[in-house]
């Protein structure tokens, strides 16, 4: 038998088909992907699903299921270890076998034998695609192995806690906290379907909170498990998420009281037990309280059998209640002093367990927290010491030890200290209280009788007197919780929360155990009853024929416990009677119900003890302990000494015992059901009160949990199952016989039953279509879903009692799912076998083909290689032939040369030896004639040499002697006179010369008296030559004689030198032979050190590599830094802006908050209409939609209107502004009292100029006048400048120097504006010198008159002065004009002044700077080179930000120096045209033309339209509403121009700004702003108007900026729009109150599309198939996706882009700026990614292979659409990169280590816990994909574990990213508006 599976295996980045062939005899496989077919490895087929494909039906059809139990088909068989153990089977099983042939999973083969009576054959396995599904009713075969082995995957493999069992939460304790119960997973099961998300316990607090809403309905969530199974951690956490969703109706924080609770009940009510440290050791149900609204208004709780035995007795390894040791451990507080308290072991109440600390828990701190809990919930301190000491008293009155007198009586020793601080703390006497300890009174019917009684009955008098005192005080406790969580309004609807212990045995169980399971067996009851009304419901729903399903009826069960004569009646019976035994009362149930009741059984070795068959187990009860148990017996006589008591608290505990009826019935006042059954109290019957504390303790529960029934009946139950895994406390370790033991108790596997014994399996029609299709042929496919599922299933199923047809789905039994999975499977295996077999054909005939075209080719080659060689032989045979003629010729050849060559070789030689010969003899005879002519002419010159050297001899010996005769001679003429007149003849003959010369001079001297001088300076002169001749003679003479000694002196240094000599050359010759030595020496060690030299080269070559690549790695590594930093400086930008606007959000909600608040104090007579609107979830707790309306009326409320929400941003930002506010007001005032002060002036003037209006003008005044004016000015520029400097030092000591920093984006900004700024700054300094040369052109025209020398002109004017007065006057004018010049010239010397002390401020800054440089670079050079780099760049860094300080300092005091020079040029230049026309009027024609005078060109403005809009004080408001109000977006926006309202609003307030009306202004933009937001407060939800304001307050804040007049905002615009700038107002302020409007309507904007998006996307990005096909349809459970709310339309991914569309073409049409556009868009995209990716990692059926395909594409649709709308610049696809790796992560492979690396490479922008998560929650759809292996998600986990990332798993889908509303100048002339008339706005008029 041969079987194909077809498997399609998801790869990254294809798709690939893998086809196996398996054999079932060999058990071969060969895989094929498009390569030939390779042999693989053998796979086993040991699964369900494999037995299905492997199985054919050859015709036959079996009864039930046996058709199903084939060869490789796996079971579960019963197991003692594991419970059940999985199996395969090795044989078909055939109807009539007695054993299955199975082998296990570990290979071990065994026959397992059937029962021969009932031949039940073991469960089948479910197929590993069903293996941990979320529900357990849709698996496959529904019972207890599958169940158990479902829960352990989930457990063990996923971490998963949670599981759906039909209406059941099935939840895991895993002994350890986990992530899942954050405020953001609260938020993701808000308003989501109970089937939609992942099962959780805030799944069903959900449903319950909805249906609460949606049916008015109260409902019930009942918890329930075993000790340690997590029940109160659960109920808690139920209680937390209504708290958290609901909201507080009141600011009394009521859920915060409800949460406070805990602490104080698990204080007083748990306690360590062998299987919990926190044991609840009662039963309590906790009614949470909403209103009409539903939020939380209150909260009641009733207490159910508290376990009071264990105040005085614990089991070993146990401990007594929290609430002792945590007073034990704070024994040592001051407070607690009076108590007397010591350690734990000293008391006998609290160490019989022996383990007195629980690991991990301090007391200490616990105890603090239940006193916090305590005041929280209004219990005063003093009430608090008084429990305390009550709590006390009970721990030394165990302490109380008693002795015997005989065996009837005892006593306590005298002044016993516990019993005596029992007294002191009680306030009881010490005696009454000893005496009745060991007494009792005994009434009859004439006389009472005071017995002693013995030891042992004493001792159990003081344990049951504790336990009556714990008892009390537990009631009373819980009274006061309840009146502190009591509800001050009336009382809607109520969600109960049941945390009651769950079914119980042990070795020993007693009473406690036998009420307790008691109680399970009623909820039991009401469980099953429910489960059947749901069954019932759903089947008439789906109008299915309705056939009685056969369950277990605990009825019987219940009778035998409560029923008359039964278990309670008779252990009451027996209490009453006077000698009641244990014993006794065990021989009443054997007789009673012993073989009558098939539930009661006797155990066969006690006489003492009684067996009750439960639902869930039998359990035998001991029945020792039951009578006192029940009684609880106190005497009367003790309880009334504490009545006694002076203590006031203890009294009150006893004070209502009459009254109550029992200890939990109370019931919060105010509440009234809406079920119809009310719940009602049990009536008491008169004279019942007196004697109601004697109720036995059976009596008082039956009564309660009657009283509970009838509340759970009256509401919807909600089940949460909590399940114990090991009684180890281990984490995450699951043992399956305790898990089977409690699935059994708690109901579980009866629900399971029960749906299983009807129609488990349901299907709507179009998922039975979708997953079945490939069943159907083309023609059975009909429009009609319905019935096309009819005909298939008529063919697929004969049996129609196997299915039923609803209305709406399909309903199955059992088994029938996997038999359609299995045709399924055969369909799909024959349609895997034709591809196969078409595809093996292919490649057979492609493989034949290919070999018939090899070998034709390799005949081909064969062939020619055969050829060439052929050819080859004849070329070399031929050449051989060739080779062998020229071998022969060249042989002969070379033979011939030879003999030719040794012929001519012996000629030569010969001839050569002859020649040689002949030659010999001539060169002989030659030499011997050269010989002989040497030979003589020797000898001629031997013999004249010898005679020359005679002659030579001779002369010189005559000549000598004549020389020395010579010698003598002139020895003798030296020493002569006669010498030296020889040598002085030409001087004296000179000396007459000169003689003759001065006579001839003194003949002379007469007559040439004016020559003298000169022949006297020639006499000197001469006279000094022959002196000079003389001393030279004499120098000469001086000379001679040196000469001659030195002569002799160098004739002995010869001497000596010839000696040197010599010397030096022997010194030279043993010199240069060691020279030659050390030359050698030195060439080898020159030739080592160039060796060395080389590898030094080496070196330094590498070492300069090394540096360079480290100072190559530095800088890229500094680079880095620098880039990171300047990423985090932006961050910390965008986290600063941030959080601005989300304190500005806050403020806005407050405000609102507080407006409404004030609006409900007005409403508050009138009564709210009835009707249900429930507030969503995430919005709870803040029903504000973020708007106000507070009027702003005065200037300075502004500056304080914003101090609140501004307190947080960066000091750039707010505080700047708010300092810049402030100086601006201050400078303001200032300026308007200089105003006025100039005013005055004015006037003053003017009336001196009427009073001289008979007198001539004089010009002096007027000039005198101007000055005064142009010096205020100045003195007012320099004034302000000192106070804008004053201020720049202020603003710099707060700002923060990231935000300055030269990367950021606010310092490119400054730098613009410090440009534009100093631009502007000149033009006003060129305009202010204009103005000054035309005043000086004035005076100089002036001046002429009053003090020119032009003598007519000046005696003109004397002529004209005819008095003394006028001269006077005249006399002043130049007076004061001398003046002005001086002032003039003082003012110049001082700004010299002035500049050279700033220069030389700036020389001494400079030398500071260069000493700290140097400094510096002395320290730098002293590091390391890494260090060296890093502080230099620390330094850069520092200077630059210090040099943009200083820039922005400047900048700032430019920037107010020109706004003020402008506001003063503007006003001054205004006056003067004014005082010029003034002055022109009062001067004559005449003297205009006399006088040439220069006019000031004062340029003014023309009077026609300048863009500005007239309107009337008391037309404001009618303004706002026909303009704000009223105003409809839809026709402003199709008719008009986009942004009209704003430029309409901004024309108003150009006109107020030209009439310098600063109430108005401010008045009109207050106004604007408060109906903005009055319109957005009352249109709030609609996106169109939020949209058109947000526009339109952008586009009037660009207004604004565009016309202010600053620089910066100036560079767009036209001269036209130049000139329409505010001219007198600063309004910065309301720009920044605008821009925070801005940011409150986006943030409402951002709310009003997610409100819209919201429903969208995870339908229609997740739920929905755009590429149809690709998704199965797995087998889904009870929970349906439509199981809490009624049928909605189905969103698409074409509904998300069309919504899209339509708020970008919204947002176009209102004119939005493009940027803010790109923001909306990413956040949008934002919010879709987010809530997308949290919702696929809630959803466990999400993460599949198929399903991270259609994402991918979903993604890639809203790509498209980004770049159809030209917005992929706009960041919105980078928000989608987490989704898009998520849906990578789904289809990547995960199986080898290197899989585990490309997937931490490839999810970077996915946190670890995100990555585990969707790891473990993937899940295969159909059965050939694989599961991932836990051993590769620990893989993953050690790989990230290095990963800094958040630790939270859901993105922040409310997040909104900072907005930014970039500077968009508008081209729009403003004179060109026209007003339409459909405005209404007739009354505004243009200007």
């Amino acid at each position: 038998m041969t079987s194909v599976v077809f498997l399609w295996k998801p790869e990254i980045s294809k798709l690939h088909y893998d086809l196996v062939y398996t054999n079932t005899r060999n058990r071969e496989q060969f895989s094929m992907e498009v390569e030939p077919i390779l042999p693989g490895k053998e796979t086993s087929t040991a699964s369900a699903s494999a037995a299905n494909l492997c199985y054919k039906t050859h015709g036959m059809e079996l009864d039930g299921l046996d058709y199903m139990y084939l060869q490789y088909a796996r079971v579960w068989i019963p197991d003692s270890e594991e419970v059940w153990k999985s199996a395969e089977l090795i044989k078909d099983y055939k109807p009539g076998d007695k054993v299955l042939q199975l082998r296990l999973e570990e290979g071990k083969e065994l026959e397992y034998c059937l029962d021969p009576k009932t031949k039940e054959l073991p469960p089948l396995r479910n197929p590993d695609i069903l293996v941990g599904e979320n529900d357990l009713t849709a698996l496959s075969y529904l019972h207890e192995p599958a169940v158990l082995h479902n829960l352990k995957v989930r457990f063990i493999d996923s971490k998963l806690i949670y599981t759906y069992c039909g209406i059941v939460l099935v939840a895991i304790n895993p002994y350890e906290q986990l992530p899942i119960y954050g405020e953001d997973i609260i938020n993701a099961y808000s308003g989501q379907n109970m089937g939609d998300m992942d099962p959780h316990i805030f799944a069903v607090a959900e449903e319950a909170y909805k249906q609460m809403a949606r049916d008015e309905r109260n409902q019930s969530i009942i918890v329930s498990g075993e000790s340690g199974a997590g029940k109160t951690v659960s109920a808690k956490y139920a209680m937390r998420y209504f708290a958290t969703v609901s909201g507080s109706a009141s600011e009394a924080n009521v859920e915060e009281k409800v949460l406070a609770s805990n602490p104080i009940m698990e204080s007083i009510g748990n306690a360590k037990t062998t299987r919990n440290d926190n044991s609840s050791r009662f039963g309590k149900y906790i009614e949470i309280g909403f209103d009409k609204r539903y939020r939380i208004i209150g909260a009641n709780m009733r207490t159910y059998l508290l376990e009071k035995s264990r105040v005085v007795f614990q089991a070993e390894e146990e401990r007594n209640y929290h609430i002792f040791y945590q007073l034990c451990a704070s024994a040592a507080l001051p407070e607690f002093k009076s108590l007397r308290l010591g350690n734990a072991n000293s008391f006998y109440y609290t160490k019989q367990g022996g383990s007195p600390v629980i690991d991990g828990v301090d007391d200490a701190k616990e105890m603090v927290n239940t006193r916090q809990a305590c005041t929280l919930l209004g219990i005063s301190d003093t009430y608090q010491m008084g429990i305390f000491r009550i709590l006390a008293g009970i721990l030394h009155l165990g302490n109380v030890e008693f002795a015997s007198r005989d065996s009837d009586s005892c006593t306590i020793p005298p002044k016993h200290e516990p019993l005596t601080i029992f007294c002191d703390l009680m306030g009881v006497d010490y005696e009454e209280m000893s005496h009745w300890l060991c007494h009792r009174k005994l009434a009859t019917a004439t006389e009472t009788y005071i017995k002693p009684i013995s030891k042992l009955h004493a001792i159990n008098a003081r344990d049951a007197l504790a336990k009556h005192i714990y008892a009390n005080l537990f009631n009373w406790i819980v009274d006061h919780v309840n009146k502190a969580l009591h509800a001050t309004v009336k009382q809607h609807s109520f969600i109960g929360v049941l945390d009651i212990y769950g079914f119980e045995t042990f070795e020993i169980n007693s009473f406690e155990q036998f009420c307790i399971n008691y109680a399970n067996e009623k909820l039991q009851q009401q469980f099953n009853m429910h489960v059947f009304k749901l069954e019932q419901e759903e089947y008439m729903k789906e109008e299915i024929p309705w056939t009685l399903i056969d369950f277990y009826d605990n009825q019987p069960c219940i009778n035998l416990i409560e029923a008359k004569m039964g278990i309670l009646d008779l252990l009451d019976e027996e209490c009453k009677m006077p000698k009641g035994s244990d014993d006794t009362w065990a021989q009443k149930l054997y007789n009673t119900h012993l073989n009558k009741c098939a539930l009661f059984e006797k155990p066969r070795m006690s006489n003492k003890a009684f067996i009750i068959k439960h639902f869930a187990d039998k359990v035998e009860y001991q029945c020792e302990g039951f009578l006192e148990k029940n009684k609880d017996t106190v005497y009367e006589e003790q309880i009334k000494v504490l009545k006694s008591s002076k203590f006031k608290l203890l009294p009150e505990l006893f004070k209502d015992e009459e009254k109550i009826l029992s200890p939990t019935s109370a019931t919060s006042s105010g509440r009234v059901p809406l079920s119809r059954t009310a719940v009602k109290p049990a009536k008491a019957r008169p004279g019942q009160a007196s004697k109601e504390h004697k109720k036995t303790v059976g009596h008082q529960f039956r009564n309660s949990l009657h009283l509970l029934m009838e509340t759970l009946n009256a509401t919807t139950p909600h089940y949460v199952r909590c399940i114990k895994p090991n009684d180890f406390k281990f984490p995450f370790t699951f043992d399956e016989k305790r898990a089977v033991q409690q699935l059994r108790a708690c109901g579980v596997l009866e629900t399971i039953r029960i749906s299983a014994a009807g129609f488990p399996s349901r299907w709507t029609y179009q998922e039975f279509f979708s997953r079945y299709r490939v069943l159907m042929k083309q023609r059975d496919v009909l429009s009609d879903r319905k019935q096309t599922c009819k005909n298939v299933l008529e063919k697929l199923i004969l049996d129609k009692d196997k299915y039923q047809f609803g209305k709406t789905k399909i309903f199955f039994r059992a088994g029938q799912v996997a038999y359609l999975e299995k045709i399924r499977a055969d369909k799909l295996r024959a349609a895997c076998i034709r591809i196969q077999k078409t595809i093996r054909g292919w490649l057979m005939r492609k493989k034949f083909v290919r070999m018939r075209k090899a070998a034709i080719t390799i005949q081909r080659y064969v062939r020619g290689y055969q050829a060439r060689c052929y050819a080859m032989f004849l070329r070399r045979t031929r050449a051989a032939i060739t080779i062998q003629k020229f071998q022969r010729m060249y042989v002969v050849r070379k033979r011939y040369q030879h003999m030719r060559d040794a012929t001519i070789a012996l000629q030569a030689l010969l001839r050569g030896y002859m020649v040689r010969l002949k030659y010999q003899m001539m060169l002989r005879e030659h030499k011997c004639i050269i010989i002989q002519k040497n030979v003589r002419g020797w000898l001629a010159r031997v013999h004249y040499r010898r005679t020359l050297k005679a002659i030579v001899y001779l002369q010189c010996c005559y000549r000598r002697m004549m020389a020395k005769r010579e010698l003598k001679k002139l020895k003798i003429e030296a020493r002569s006179v006669e010498r030296y007149k020889k040598l002085h003849i030409g001087l004296e003959n000179k000396i007459m010369q000169l003689q003759r010369k001065i006579d001839e001079q003194n003949k002379e001297y007469k007559s040439l008296l004016e020559k003298l001088g000169n022949l006297e300076i020639t006499y000197s002169t001469e006279t000094e030559k022959l002196r000079s001749d003389v001393e030279r003679l004499r120098m000469s003479e001086e000379e001679a004689k040196n000469a001659t000694n030195r002569v002799i002196s160098l004739q002995e240094e010869i001497a000596k030198l010839r000696k040197e000599l010599q010397q030096t050359q022997s010194e030279k010759k043993t010199i240069e032979e060691r020279a030659d030595k050390y030359k050698h020496e030195t060439e080898q060690l020159v030739s080592e050190l160039k060796e060395q030299n080389t590898l030094l080269k080496t070196e330094k070559e590498e070492l300069n590599r090394r540096i360079h690549d480290q100072a190559k790695e530095i800088t890229e590594t500094m680079e880095k830094k620098l880039v990171e930093e300047t990423k985090q400086l932006e961050l910390d930008l965008n986290d600063e802006r941030l959080r601005y606007q989300n304190l500005l959000n806050e403020f806005s909600r407050l405000e609102e908050r507080y407006d409404d608040l004030k609006d409900e104090m007005n409403l508050m007579v009138s009564i709210p209409k009835p009707g249900h609107k429930r507030t969503d979830s995430t919005h709870s707790s803040n029903e504000s939609e973020y708007t106000f309306s507070s009027e702003i009326t005065e200037a300075d409320d502004l500056p304080l209107r914003m101090e609140e929400p501004s307190e947080k941003k960066a000091p750039l930002d707010m505080s700047l502004f708010l300092k810049l506010q402030k100086r601006v007001t201050e400078l303001e005032q200032e300026k308007q009292s200089l105003q006025d002060e100039l005013d005055r002036k004015e006037e003053q003037a003017l009336r001196a100029k009427a009073k001289e209006e008979e007198r001539p003008p004089i010009r002096g005044a007027e000039l005198e006048y101007e000055s005064l004016k142009r010096q205020e000015l100045e003195s007012e520029n320099k004034k302000l400048k000192n106070e804008l400097n004053e201020l720049q030092k202020a603003l710099t000591e707060t700002r923060a120097p990231e935000v300055t920093a030269p990367g950021a984006p606010a310092y490119r900004v400054l730098l613009d504006q410090l440009t534009s700024v100093s631009e502007e700054l000149e033009v006003r300094k060129e305009e202010v010198l204009i103005l000054r040369s035309q005043l000086v052109s004035q005076k100089e025209a002036i001046q002429p008159k009053n003090t020119m020398t032009d003598a007519t002109i000046l005696l003109e004017d004397v002529q004209k002065m005819k008095d003394k007065g006028e001269i006077a006057q005249a006399y002043i004018g130049l007076k004061e004009t001398n003046r002005l010049l001086e002032s003039q010239l003082q003012s110049q010397r001082k700004s010299h002044e002035n500049e050279l002390e700033s220069l030389r401020g700036e020389i001494q800054s400079l030398k500071e700077e260069n000493n700290r440089q140097q400094q510096l670079l002395a320290q730098n050079l002293q590091l390391p080179p890494e260090a060296r780099i890093e502080a230099s760049l620390q330094h850069e860094i520092t200077r630059l930000t210090n040099e943009n300080l200083d820039l922005m300092e400047q900048l700032e005091k430019q920037d107010k120096t020109v706004r003020k020079l402008k506001k003063q040029l503007k006003v001054l230049t205004k006056r003067i045209g004014e005082l010029e026309e003034g002055q022109m009027e009062n001067i004559s024609p005449g003297q205009i033309i006399d006088e040439p005078i220069r006019p000031v060109n004062i340029p003014r403005k023309e009077k026609d339209f300048q863009g500005m809009l007239e309107y009337k004080k008391e037309d404001e408001q009618k303004l706002v509403k026909n303009l704000i109000l009223e105003l409809k977006p839809r026709g402003v926006a199709v008719n008009l121009i986009p942004g009209l309202p704003a430029y309409i609003l901004f024309m108003c307030v150009r006109h107020a700004d030209y009439l310098n009306d600063d109430q108005k202004v401010r008045s009109l933009l207050t106004s604007t702003i408060n109906g903005i937001k009055k319109v957005l407060k009352k249109r709030g939800e609609d996106f169109e108007t939020v949209s058109f304001w947000l526009s339109n307050t952008c586009r009037f804040l660009h207004c604004l900026k565009q016309y202010s007049g600053e620089e910066g905002f100036m560079k767009h615009n036209t001269p036209r729009q130049n000139e329409h700038c505010l001219t007198n107002f600063d309004l910065a302020e309301y720009r920044q109150v605008l821009s925070d409007l801005a940011i409150q309507i986006y943030q409402q904007l951002v709310r009003v599309l997610e409100n819209i998006l919201q429903p969208m996307i995870v339908s229609g990005m997740l739920e929905h198939e755009t590429i149809q096909g690709v998704s199965g349809v797995k087998p889904t459970g009870l929970r349906k996706r439509t199981s809490s709310i009624a049928d909605e339309g189905t969103y698409t991914l074409d509904s998300i882009i069309r919504q899209l569309n339509s708020f970008h073409s919204v947002m176009c049409q209102h004119g939005m700026d493009p940027e803010l556009i790109k923001q909306v868009v990413k956040q949008m995209f934002y919010i879709i990614g987010a809530v997308t990716l949290n919702n696929l990692l809630l959803r466990k059926d999400m993460c599949s292979w198929s399903k991270g395909m259609q994402i991918r594409y979903n993604v890639s649709q809203l790509e498209e659409w980004l770049r159809d709308k030209n917005l992929m610049n706009s960041g919105a696809k980078e928000t989608l990169e987490p989704l898009i790796q998520a849906a990578q992560l789904l289809q990547v492979k995960k199986k080898t280590d290197e899989d585990a690396e490309a997937i931490c490479s490839m999810c970077n922008a996915l946190t670890t816990a995100q990555i585990v998560k969707v790891l473990n929650l993937y899940t295969p759809v159909n059965e050939f994909e694989e599961r991932v292996l836990v051993s590769f998600i620990r893989t993953i986990q050690m790989r990230l574990r290095d990963r800094k990332d958040s630790p939270q798993l859901l993105m922040d889908a409310k997040h909104i990213f900072p907005v930014t509303f970039p500077f968009n100048p508008s081209s729009l002339a403003l004179e060109t508006i026209q007003i339409p008339a459909s405005l209404g706005l007739g009354f505004i008029s243009r200007v």
